[in-house]
Formats: structure tokens, C-alpha cells, sequence
């Protein structure tokens, strides 16, 4: 019978009054003094304790009458009549087993009349031999037996206040058990902001340390701490220096670890050992300081670093990281709690460095950009830096994405002064005396002069003039050759080492070695290898090298990697070379030495292997020189797209300047096609035929038979070659019609020898319209010599309070200012030094609001102001007016918007 025919027959009007039998009655004033004592079932059933009412007995025939009462009415009886017996005595032990239950009746409620009926039915001692039919009219009529049974503990007026006390009791044990929890959980800002600051303290660790190439001999440290070796280099902005013109030029160049403050992404390219990972270490570094972050770099206070090395992340191919994986990826022993790093980014409060697109294989680059560009879309308001070799992707590769496209720009004298005394007293008092005699070899030997570009070149230099009592090798080539053989076999002889790892090998086996490492890692597209793989390379060559073959594999690969001073472990399982120029050098000794051309002209056209080409063309013979320059020009002649046969051109040409000896037919027939180039069409063309060298110089066509665009991009290729052979040459654009062209001149003059420049290009300069650029002190100097009164005058960042007392001849005549500095102090000595003819300001903000109060005591005839900065906001009230006695109008610049504050 199905459960609800049961459930009609047993309507309440029939077994309500049976079934309330079964409870004690509530008498006069019943729970009115506690009502909310607790009351156990026990206590409510009137077949139990010293006042019952009912017997068992009674209780047998109570369940005697439902079970009749159910089995009267129309159609087919719920169970078979023989079982009735049987039925009744089971229904009467479920009734019973409600005496027994130890709950209370809120407890009962609670549980609802199917589950308190399983309760009975357990309790209750098991029918046996009924039906299935008995079976399931057991369980229906007890469950409609306890929803009646429920009703009635329900109406009891003790209920109420009993349900109420117990509702209070849980939800105080509830909040109890919360509040535990969140005593043994901090809540997730303090887990955040506690795993920041041990986050924030390793990263300032790991980087903070710099290595000096080349200060590894005795009484000299191997590191030195960043902040006092780091040098601050110039970012050139676009296409060379300077693409734009007028005031819109504040955003074409300025210092390296500033772009940041000044765009929001930013795509910076430089060349190998050009400082692009050491300005990440300064970055990340400088944003870990916090509230001690070194001045100028407060726009990075409260970012987060992410340090992402793609050779790293990709050494296997692997898929790049989402936020959760970025530090695990990296390398980063700490674990950070669940999803801090998207909390960081989606707060924007992140500064993500994405160093060396340049070193994955140009096949994955595309991936990266769309990984990069997933990231961007998803987290808005965050720092990013991008670094990569200068021509690994085009002009524009991240410009729809908003990145403001940056160039390092060589080192200039100033800074190679710099970079050389630091060097020195980083290594030590024995090297001071080595100190001054380089400085002098640096301005009056041209050859050595034009390899100091940049600082790794510079940290060699510094190293072998001193490792040499103050002799230096000739030419790119043999600096690297003398590198390498002050690392492999003097490094341990002059600190006294003997044989540390009980290996002894001279400069030559060991150089045999370690090419191997340099040509798979070149020829896989790869900068850093598994450490066990290394070591099949190293185990696999040490046969052939019978210096080596005295030893075991293992052995030689360990002391190739702690003690040749060319390879190192950025992680335990990890190996790479110490830089990837050493990489190149070696990699084009080996294709040399198997004279491996097919795969140098294979690859002529994949930037990854610029450097390696060139350099194999210093360590061929003659006749294999010639061969690689002949298959150079027929590459470029079978190319069909024009910036690939210019490219394959042009690595021939700069090629010529690493060859030891070149057929004279074979160097007329480069330099001809070289010239089918000249004159540039564009500023990243003439960037490339710079690095021809010197040789250049004699293509390059005369002012008088270029249009305005062909003088700036030569103008250009000839400030690029730093030597003062370029000066004669850059002279005779001096009083060009073109303001672009002597802009050039201008921004060009940290490149070479100050007062020589000032002399022969400088002084000659056409003043009209002409911002002169003041890059330092000693160019402050050298122009207050010339005796210039220039109405432009353009202050950049390393000026300090003496550069402007040597400026202060010139200040009564300037009537337009440009200053990268907007530090109050700074505007105060400005304001003392008197400019009340400047009419028309352009000041950089790097973050936070522009000191108008001190603009106006160092400006009080200021009429036009014009502020650039990507942290300014939206709009200013007229109240900034107020200060000022002249000021008509407020332009205020940002990277993708401009508006204007009417003035009076």
C-alpha cells in the first residue's frame, strides 16, 4: 500500500488523541518558573518513571488500535492479515524505544520525524520473518506516528523558550569556534602583508649584489653591494635619442631607472652588457627598499617586484607562468600564501620585470607577447619593464600594447669616468695606482676608447689593464682572449689556490671544454641548460681532450663550473655562462674550429646570432674570413624583404672590424653594397650602419646633398660612431636648417670627449630655436667656457648644485627652461641663483604633486608652464594659479593624454 493511503487512514483526528497518550500531560503552571530547563524524552513518555500512566501492556494496545484503524477502508489491507500479531508487537517496541532515546525534545524537533523514526527503529529490538510488505508499512506508520509525536512536543509552552535558549547556546558555540579559528588564522591581509616583508628582505638579498667582472684576483671581492656599484645610464626614447621635436622631446630620453616614472610600460633594449639586468637588480632592489628606497625612486615605493628571467622560465619549453607560479618559476625558495600574487596585481600594485626576450628562441617570442598580453588585460595599474637585445624584435613589437619603446644608450665619457673610479675602488688600494694611467689611455687610445661602451667592456678593460701592470690588449677578440685566459688559468694561481678540486688543466683544454657548453646551448637557441645535461656535454668531450681524459667526467665538469670563473648556477639544477657574451665568443670558436658555415649562414638572419657570426669572423683564417663575408652578401642577396638584406649587409660590414686579415677585393666588395644604404632611411637603420665602425664615416654623404630627413639620420649613424674621427664629419651640420639635426648634435655630446666636442661642434651651433642640452657638470662647465648666451637651455638629472653655480653666467639670458629635477631643494638653489627673464618652463614629475610654491619663487616671470609625467593627475583646481604673478597657462602632459589650465 502506498505510504500516503497509510497516511489518510491515520488522519490526525483519528490517532492524534491515541498517539498524545503516550506523553505526559502539561499540569497547572507546568515549567512557567524554568522554562528553559532541559527536558529529556524520557521524561515526557507516560510509560516511564515513579507517575507513569501507561503500562507496556497499554502501550501494546495503543499500537493494536492504529494498526487496525490503518488497515480499515476501501481497497487492498497494507500488509497480510496472518502478520497483524507480529506488526503490532514491533510497532509497540518502536513506540517503547522513545523512553529510551537520550536527546531532549528540542533535539528531537531538530532531527525532523523520518530521522527521529529511524532513531526508534534502531533502537527497537528487530522484527523478525515479517513481509517486505510489513516491512514498509512498519516504517511509514512509525514516521506518521512521530510527526504527530513532534507536533505535540511543539505546542508544549516550555517548547518555545527551550528552542530559543538552545538557537542562542549554538550560535554562542558557533562564534566561540569562528573566533578560535580566526585567532590561529590571520586574516589574509596580515598573512599578505607578512609574507611581503620576508618576500621584499630576499629579493633585496638576492639582488643586491652586484659582480664586477674581472675583480676576482687577490685582496679584491668577488661582489660588490649594488647601491655603491650602480651606475645610472641614459634611455633614449623611439628611434635613436630623440624622434620627437620641440617640448614634446622631455619623453624621448632621460635616466634609465626613471622611465618607469614616467610611462607605465616600457619596452627597454640594449645591447649584450649594455646593463639591462643590472638596472632590473636596481629596480627590484630600489622597490624592496621601501620608505628607504634611493632618491629619485620613491614612484616605486609600495610596488611588489616580479623578477621573470625568460631564459629561465622556459629552459624546457614550458608554458610561461600564470601569477600563482611566478615565484616557484623564478626560482624563489619562499611560498606565498593562496593568491597573494593575483591580490598584488589585481590592487596594481606590482612592478614586473620580464628580462631577455632576446634570449628564448625567436619561434617562442610570439607566445610570450600573447602570455604578456593576457597578463596586461587581466591586471591594470602595474609597473612593467621588458628588456631585450636591440634588434631580437621590430619597432613597434609592443607598441599596440601601450609600451613606450626605450634604447641604453652607450656609455659616455662622463659615465666611463665614473664607471672606471668605481671599478677601482672597488678593487682595492693596490689598484688605485692603475686608476689614472687608464683614464688617460681611454681618452687618447681610439681603438680601446670605441670598445668601452658599455659596462661589461668597461669591467674587462679595467680588469686586464690592471692584470697586465697597465698594458691592454688590442681589438675586441683579443680583449675577449685575454679575459678568458685571466679567468681559466691565472684566476686560482694569483689567489694562491693551488688545485682546489684536485683538477689541474690548463688555459687551452679547458677552453675546448667549455665550447662545447657554448655551442649546444647557441645552437638550441638556449642561454642556460639543465646541470645534468651540462654535464653529458662536458662527459661526452673530455675523451677527446687528453689533458682532461685523466680525470673523471665528473670531476672536470665540477671544476669547469667552480673554478674556470665562466660558468655559474643560477639554480641547483641550472648551469649558464657568467654573461652571454663570453657564450657567443666561445660558440664562435667552436663553428670555426668545425668550420660548421652552413650553420652560420643558416642562422645569419636570427638576432640570437649577430655576435656569434661577427665574432667568427675574427677567430676564421683569411681565406674562411672571406667565405663567411662572400655567403653574408649572398644571403642578403636572396632575401627578398629589405630590412632582412640590409640586416645580412650590414652584419657584413660590422663583421669587417672583428676580422684579423680580409682579402682587399672581399672588404671593396662589402663596404660597396654597405654603401647602397647609406644614406639611412630611418633612425633604427642608422643605428645599424653605426656599428660599421670608423669605416663608415668615408660613406656617409655632405649636408649640402642630403634633405633635411637624410642629414638627422646621418647625423645620427655619426654620433654613434664614438671616436673623434666623427667630429669634422658632425661639425659640418652645425648651422644645418634643420632644428632636428643640431638637436641631435646636441643630445650626442655625452658621447664623446667633453671639451673637445664643445670646441669643434658645440660652439659652431646655430642657436635658433636651439634647446642646448646639460647633461653634467663638466658640461655645464665647458659651456659657461664657450661663452654661449643661449635663450633654451635643457638641465637633465646628474646636474648638481655646482653644475648650476658654473651655469649661472648664462641663467639672466634664458628665457626657456627645461629641468628633469622638480626636487624643491633643488628649485630653491634655482630660485637663488636668479631667472627672472624665463617665461616658459617644461619640468618633469616623477611622481606625486609639482612643487608649485617653489616654482614660483624661482620663476617669478613665468607666463607658460608645461608638466610631464605619467603620475599627474587628471586636473588641477585654478588655486595652483595663485603663487604665481604672471602665470597664464598650465599644460600638463601625461603619456597618452594632455590638457590645458586656463590661466588669468
Amino acid at each position: 500500500m502506498e505510504p500516503a493511503l497509510i497516511g489518510t487512514r491515520l488522519a490526525s483526528a483519528a490517532i492524534g488523541p491515541l498517539l498524545k497518550k503516550l506523553l505526559v500531560s502539561e499540569g497547572p503552571g507546568a515549567g512557567l518558573v524554568r522554562k528553559d530547563a532541559e527536558v529529556r524524552l524520557s521524561g515526557l513518555v507516560s510509560f516511564r518513571g515513579e507517575k507513569r500512566t501507561l503500562t507496556e501492556k497499554d502501550v501494546r494496545r495503543l499500537a493494536a488500535t492504529l494498526v487496525e484503524r490503518s488497515r480499515q477502508g476501501p481497497g487492498e489491507p497494507p500488509f497480510p492479515a496472518d502478520e497483524s500479531e507480529a506488526v503490532t508487537d514491533a510497532l509497540a517496541a518502536n513506540l517503547l524505544a522513545l523512553g529510551d532515546l537520550d536527546m531532549d525534545d528540542v533535539q528531537a524537533v531538530r532531527l525532523g520525524h523520518r530521522d527521529l523514526a529511524r532513531r526508534l527503529r534502531a533502537a527497537a529490538p528487530a522484527p523478525d520473518g515479517l513481509s517486505t510488505d510489513s516491512v514498509l508499512y512498519l516504517e511509514t506508520v512509525t514516521e506518521w506516528s512521530c510527526l504527530h509525536i513532534l507536533e505535540f512536543f511543539t505546542r508544549r509552552s516550555a517548547f518555545v523558550a527551550r528552542s530559543l535558549v538552545e538557537q542562542t547556546r549554538a550560535q554562542a558555540d558557533v562564534l566561540a569556534k569562528v573566533d578560535e579559528v580566526i585567532r590561529r588564522t590571520p586574516p589574509a591581509e596580515a598573512r599578505d602583508a607578512e609574507f611581503e616583508r620576508r618576500y621584499l628582505s630576499h629579493l633585496a638579498k638576492k639582488h643586491g649584489r652586484l659582480t664586477i667582472h674581472g675583480v676576482d684576483l687577490r685582496h679584491s671581492p668577488h661582489e660588490w653591494p649594488l647601491d655603491a656599484a650602480y651606475l645610472s645610464l641614459e634611455a633614449t626614447g623611439g628611434e635613436d635619442a630623440h624622434e620627437t621635436s620641440g617640448r614634446q622631446r622631455e619623453h624621448a630620453s632621460g635616466r634609465a631607472d626613471l622611465a618607469l616614472a614616467r610611462h607605465e610600460k616600457v619596452l627597454l633594449r640594449g645591447l649584450a652588457g649594455s646593463g639591462k639586468t643590472t638596472l632590473v637588480q636596481w629596480l627590484t632592489v630600489s622597490a624592496a627598499a621601501g620608505d628607504a628606497a634611493p632618491e629619485g625612486m620613491a614612484h616605486l615605493r609600495g610596488r611588489v617586484p616580479f623578477v621573470l628571467p625568460l631564459r629561465a622560465l622556459t629552459r624546457h619549453g614550458e608554458r610561461l607562468p600564470s601569477p600563482d607560479r611566478f615565484l616557484s618559476a623564478a626560482g624563489c625558495p619562499l611560498a606565498p600564501p593562496d593568491g597573494w600574487a593575483d591580490r598584488v596585481l589585481a590592487a596594481g600594485r606590482g612592478l614586473v620585470l620580464v628580462d631577455g626576450i632576446d634570449e628564448i628562441p625567436e619561434a617562442e617570442r610570439a607566445r610570450a607577447r600573447d602570455w604578456l598580453r593576457d597578463l596586461l588585460g587581466a591586471y591594470e595599474g602595474n609597473r612593467w619593464l621588458v628588456t631585450s637585445r636591440p634588434t631580437a624584435v621590430r619597432d613597434d613589437w609592443l607598441a599596440p600594447d601601450g609600451f613606450a619603446e626605450l634604447t641604453l644608450a652607450p656609455m659616455g665619457r662622463a659615465e666611463v669616468t665614473t664607471f672606471v673610479r668605481r671599478w677601482h675602488e672597488a678593487a682595492g688600494p693596490d689598484a688605485a695606482g692603475y686608476e689614472q694611467p687608464l683614464l688617460d689611455s681611454l681618452r687618447t687610445d681610439g681603438p680601446v676608447a670605441r670598445l668601452a661602451t658599455n659596462p661589461l667592456m668597461c669591467g674587462l678593460i679595467c680588469a686586464l689593464h690592471r692584470d697586465r701592470r697597465g698594458f691592454l690588449p688590442r681589438g675586441r677578440k683579443a680583449l675577449y682572449e685575454a679575459a678568458l685566459s685571466m679567468l681559466l688559468s691565472r684566476r686560482d694561481r694569483e689567489r694562491d689556490m693551488g688545485a682546489p678540486t684536485g683538477v689541474t688543466l690548463d688555459e687551452a683544454p679547458q677552453i675546448q671544454l667549455v665550447q662545447r657548453l657554448a655551442y649546444w646551448l647557441t645552437l638550441n637557441g638556449r642561454t642556460q641548460m639543465d646541470r645534468a645535461r651540462a654535464g653529458a656535454v662536458v662527459a661526452e668531450a673530455v675523451p677527446a681532450v687528453p689533458d682532461a681524459s685523466a680525470y673523471s667526467p665528473d670531476e672536470v665538469f665540477t671544476h669547469l663550473l667552480h673554478r674556470s670563473g665562466l660558468l655559474r648556477e643560477p639554480t641547483a639544477d641550472t648551469v649558464e655562462f657568467v654573461h652571454r657574451t663570453f657564450q657567443d665568443h666561445l660558440a664562435a670558436k667552436a663553428l670555426v674550429d668545425h668550420w660548421d658555415i652552413g650553420v652560420l649562414v643558416r642562422h645569419a638572419a636570427d638576432d640570437q646570432w649577430e655576435d656569434v657570426i661577427r665574432m667568427a669572423v675574427g677567430h676564421a683564417r683569411p681565406r674562411e674570413c672571406a667565405e663567411i663575408l662572400r655567403e653574408l652578401l649572398g644571403a642578403a642577396d636572396a632575401a627578398e624583404d629589405r630590412q632582412i638584406r640590409l640586416r645580412l649587409t650590414l652584419l657584413a660590414a660590422t663583421a669587417l672590424d672583428h676580422a684579423t686579415e680580409v682579402p682587399p677585393e672581399v672588404r671593396r666588395e662589402v663596404l660597396r653594397r654597405t654603401a647602397e644604404v647609406v644614406p639611412p632611411r630611418t633612425p633604427e637603420e642608422a643605428r645599424q650602419l653605426a656599428e660599421v665602425g670608423p669605416l663608415v664615416l668615408e660613406l656617409l654623404g655632405s649636408p649640402e646633398e642630403l634633405t633635411d630627413d637624410e642629414a638627422r639620420t646621418s647625423v645620427i649613424t655619426a654620433t654613434r660612431v664614438t671616436t673623434d674621427a666623427s667630429l669634422p664629419y658632425l661639425a659640418r651640420f652645425a648651422r644645418h636648417r634643420s632644428l632636428d639635426v643640431r638637436s641631435q648634435l646636441v643630445w650626442a655630446w655625452s658621447r664623446f670627449d667633453t671639451e673637445r666636442y664643445a670646441e669643434e661642434v658645440v660652439s659652431r651651433l646655430d642657436p635658433d630655436r636651439l634647446f642646448y642640452t646639460v647633461t653634467n657638470d663638466e658640461q655645464a662647465g665647458a659651456l659657461a667656457a664657450l661663452g654661449l648666451r643661449p635663450e633654451r637651455l635643457d638641465i637633465r638629472y646628474n646636474v648638481t648644485k655646482r653644475g648650476l653655480e658654473l651655469l649661472r653666467p648664462l641663467l639672466p639670458h634664458v628665457r626657456h627652461l627645461d629641468l628633469c629635477q622638480s626636487r624643491a631643494a633643488v628649485l630653491e638653489h634655482v630660485a637663488d641663483l636668479g631667472l627672472p627673464g624665463v617665461t616658459d618652463v617644461n619640468i618633469r614629475v616623477a611622481s606625486g604633486r609639482p612643487p608649485f610654491e617653489a616654482l614660483a619663487r624661482a620663476f617669478p616671470g613665468l607666463r607658460a608652464l608645461h608638466l610631464f609625467g605619467d603620475d599627474l593627475p587628471p586636473s588641477y583646481d585654478r588655486s595652483v594659479l595663485e603663487p604665481f604673478g604672471e602665470l597664464r597657462t598650465v599644460n600638463v602632459h601625461r603619456a597618452r593624454s594632455s590638457w590645458a589650465l586656463p590661466g588669468r
